[in-house]
Formats: structure tokens, sequence, C-alpha cells
């Protein structure tokens, strides 16, 4: 989610083959699809460390990478997010603004 380097094969391994095209040496308009994947991945496999990466995904400027952030937020309680979350309520895309109000309920459930 950083813009690391990582090797193809774990990330094929994550993916499948769609994300082989990223590794073929060209330019390519939609790169974004590896921070979406990224993020992806810390739905089912979460570590702390990975925090303030998904707070840069809160802010991303492509709106999958904005959604699946939100979606890591709710599903592990990220209260320390919930600034960060809270202007994505009223983001232009609709799957933002609908995974942001999950995000929020989930973090307000829990406080009860």
């Amino acid at each position: 989610m950083r813009g690391l380097d990582v090797s193809p094969g774990e990330v094929v391994g994550l993916v499948g083959a769609p994300a082989q095209k990223f590794f073929d040496g060209r330019p390519h308009e939609d790169i974004y699809w590896l921070r979406v994947w990224g993020a992806r991945g810390l739905l089912w496999s979460w570590d702390p460390a990975a925090t303030d990466a998904i707070r840069g995904g809160l802010h991303d400027e492509h709106w999958r990478v904005r959604e699946m952030s939100l979606k890591v937020v709710g599903r592990h309680r990220l209260h320390d997010l919930f600034d960060d979350v809270a202007p994505c309520l009223d983001d232009e895309v609709p799957r933002v603004r609908a995974a942001a109000s999950r995000a929020v309920a989930l973090l307000t459930a829990a406080e009860r």
C-alpha cells in the first residue's frame, strides 16, 4: 500500500493471474489496484504495523483504495482512525460513503 517493492510472486499469490500484467515492465494507469489488493490482504491478515498504511489509504486519490481501507477499519475496529474515517462520509463516490457509514457504525457499536 505504501508503494514499496514487492515480489511479483507475492502479489500474484494474493490476487491471482490478473496481477501479472503489472510486472511486464510497461507503464499502467491502473497501478492503484496494487494498493487495493494490499488493503484487501489486511482484511484477512491484520498487523497493527499497517495502521499508517490504512490511514493513508483513507486519503488515497483512488476511490477503490479508500473503500477497501474503510472495510479494513471496520473489520478490525481501528478506533484510532475514526477521525480519518469521518470525512469519507462526504466522499464523492457513493460506495466510499457507504463503506464509511458501515465503518462508523462498527466503530461506534463497539464503544457501546
